[in-house]
């Protein structure tokens, strides 16, 4: 009888990773990262690659706690639901979250902030970041990046190794071989980490319905005060968003696919209300969720050279 329970067990396990090798993948990188460095950090916006990010943490320490901090770079260009949603998941997990903001970093002359119409802090948010990371000597920073949203992003190893400035080498990474995780790091570096970069966007989704994980209430369909700009949907409910006087507003069925600042994503026309219908209009969609996000659009290199700098 113990050897029959020893093969049911062997053929539950493998009935797991085949039905979510990338849970299983994001979750060994989670333990390596614990393993390997002294002071990670979970990069937190609110959004819901950062809220998967947070249920594959519970996932891989449970029954302990998540053993390491949430850091937020606050624009001040945030959705209000995204806040909200940050502060009540942060209080119910019993996690510490640590917030540092880009005004902070405007006031103290470090930045320098955009004017005119597609005026953004999203570029700013490096120097805040970089500042963060050395104000606690966090040696390695988790992030929900994936490959599938821009070219940029495909180019990230897993752990991908920034200098002592928090800037990025394209040309010069370390190979990965079978799923073999390298944490050594000189004096001054420190390592951007992405469990789920081998994840799609659906991917996400679909974890998101099967797991029947709560995500702020601005990706869903709701009626909300907008104006049309280049084609593109954008909110008009608060005046962090520039708008000339004959950009009308109306009142639209819309959600958000990916949540930036404010003023660098537009919405979606759209009627999903539920989690099924999200993921059934993700299945069906033929646009890039980044297709939304304005500062991608200023250059075709815009992500990599922000990355180069030291961009999330």
């Amino acid at each position: 009888m113990e050897v029959i329970e020893q093969i049911k067990e062997k053929t539950v396990s493998r009935k797991v990773l085949k039905v979510n090798p990338l849970e299983s993948e994001a979750i060994y990188i989670f333990r390596e990262v614990v393993a390997q460095f002294e002071k990670p950090v979970l990069l937190f916006s609110g959004g819901k690659d950062s809220i998967t990010l947070v249920r594959l943490a519970q996932k891989a320490f449970y029954p302990g706690k998540i053993p390491f901090p949430l850091l937020h770079i606050d624009t001040g260009h945030n959705f209000p639901e995204t806040i909200e949603f940050r502060d009540r998941l942060v209080k119910e997990l019993g996690v510490e979250l640590i917030v540092r903001n880009v005004q902070d970093s405007i006031d103290q002359g470090k930045v320098i902030e955009e004017k005119g119409k597609y005026a953004s802090r999203n570029s700013l948010q490096t120097t805040t970041l970089l500042d963060a990371l050395e104000e606690f000597k966090f040696d390695a920073a988790i992030g929900g990046a994936r490959r599938d949203e821009e070219k940029a992003r495909a180019k990230e190893r897993i752990f991908s190794v920034r200098d002592d400035f928090g800037q990025w080498d394209e040309k010069n990474q370390r190979p990965e071989l079978f799923d073999h995780l390298n944490g050594k790091i000189d004096l001054g570096q420190n390592v951007r980490v992405f469990p789920i970069s081998n994840w799609t966007e659906l991917d996400v989704w679909s974890y998101i319905q099967k797991e029947d994980i709560e995500i702020p209430s601005i990706y869903f369909a709701h009626k909300r005060k907008t104006f049309i700009r280049d084609g593109m949907i954008w909110s008009a409910e608060d005046d962090v968003v520039h708008r000339e006087e004959d950009e009308l507003v109306e009142e639209r069925l819309v959600r958000f696919r990916t949540v930036g600042d404010m003023s660098c994503t537009a919405a979606v026309l759209s009627d999903a209300i539920t989690i099924d219908k999200v993921v059934s209009e993700i299945r069906e969609s033929t646009i890039s969720e980044r297709g939304a996000r304005i500062d991608d659009k200023r250059s075709e290199a815009a992500m990599e050279k922000r990355k180069q700098q030291g961009y999330f």
